[in-house]
């Protein structure tokens, strides 16, 4: 892989590599504007954006071109889907499942195909994005397969008359369903992860470990939200009857009304549309329903 004219970088400097395109990219940028790694110029699309912390920059990359990049020191972290680090066995320390962009590396042959499982593919054309993975994937089931590496569309191929299968992510199935293919077997499971330099790590901790708090605070945060409400001291026990939270509701003194305590909850979004009302009947008032953007422990 040629490696582009990427300028040096000042000593104590933390690059991020980060998708410029893809499935992935939406809502990597989501996670890290939400964790206060904010770019600067980085609406101008430029190779390199620098965000408000001087010590942080960002790459814009390929998905693919990520942990290699990484690998060779082009970037000191980067984001990417493991079945990318794992197509290009790149030598990088993985340090944080961003629990984002989950998908299903799969086997799936036409609708009509008289083929049943991955052993009646042995001599096939199967075409793929991951040549690597397939590849190792077909050997460890002691088949031999002729490998069309595509570089997207994957999905018409069989239709085409190009290959017999195809190998290909699978988030919903519904792409696979629309083009009327059908899975036969499951290769892996992939996620969005946080990979990391081995010796970026060594020499540039304190300042990684910090962008991983920042990371995992958001992470955290999903799917939570937090309550407040006031509610008369005779009705306490009962309201924290009903609160679930992280480690209990908090309860605190409203400075107006001796006879009123205001009580705080972190509790999970989904249960929210019943739990106000449970709240309301035991005897909870003036509720008030926030998003978190970060949990930090």
């Amino acid at each position: 892989m040629s490696r582009p004219p990427f300028r040096e970088r000042e000593s104590g400097i933390v690059r991020l590599a980060i998708p410029n395109k893809g499935r992935i990219s939406g809502p990597v940028n989501d996670l890290i504007e939400k964790s206060g790694i904010r770019l600067i110029n980085g609406g101008e699309r430029r190779l390199i954006a620098r965000t408000r912390d001087p010590n942080v920059e960002i790459l814009f990359a390929r998905p693919i071109d990520i942990p290699e990049y990484v690998a060779s020191g082009v970037a000191d972290l980067g984001i990417t889907g493991r079945d990318m680090v794992m197509e290009r066995g790149s030598a990088v320390e993985q340090i944080l499942d961003l629990q984002i962009g989950s998908a299903t590396l799969v086997v799936a042959v036409p609708e009509e195909s008289d083929i049943e499982t991955v052993a009646d593919l042995d001599g096939a054309k199967v075409a793929t994005e991951f040549p690597s993975i397939t590849r190792s994937f077909f050997e460890e089931h002691g088949l031999t397969i002729m490998i069309v590496t595509v570089g997207g569309a994957c999905e018409v191929t069989p239709h085409l008359g190009i290959a017999d299968a195809i190998v290909d992510l699978s988030s919903s199935g519904t792409t696979l369903r629309t083009n009327h293919l059908r899975v036969i077997e499951e290769v892996l499971t992939s996620t969005t992860i946080l990979v990391a330099n081995a010796s970026a790590l060594a020499n540039k901790r304190e300042k990684i470990d910090e962008l991983v708090l920042a990371l995992e605070s958001v992470i955290r945060a999903k799917g939570e939200c937090y309550l407040m409400m006031n509610v008369h001291r005779g009705a306490l026990a009962d309201v924290r009857e009903v609160l679930p939270g992280l480690s209990g509701p908090t309860v605190m003194d409203v400075a107006s009304d001796e006879n009123l305590v205001a009580v705080h909850a972190v509790v999970k979004e989904d249960r929210v549309y019943q739990l106000i009302n449970q709240l309301k009947l035991a005897g909870a008032k003036d509720i008030l329903v926030m998003p978190i953007e970060r949990i930090i422990r």
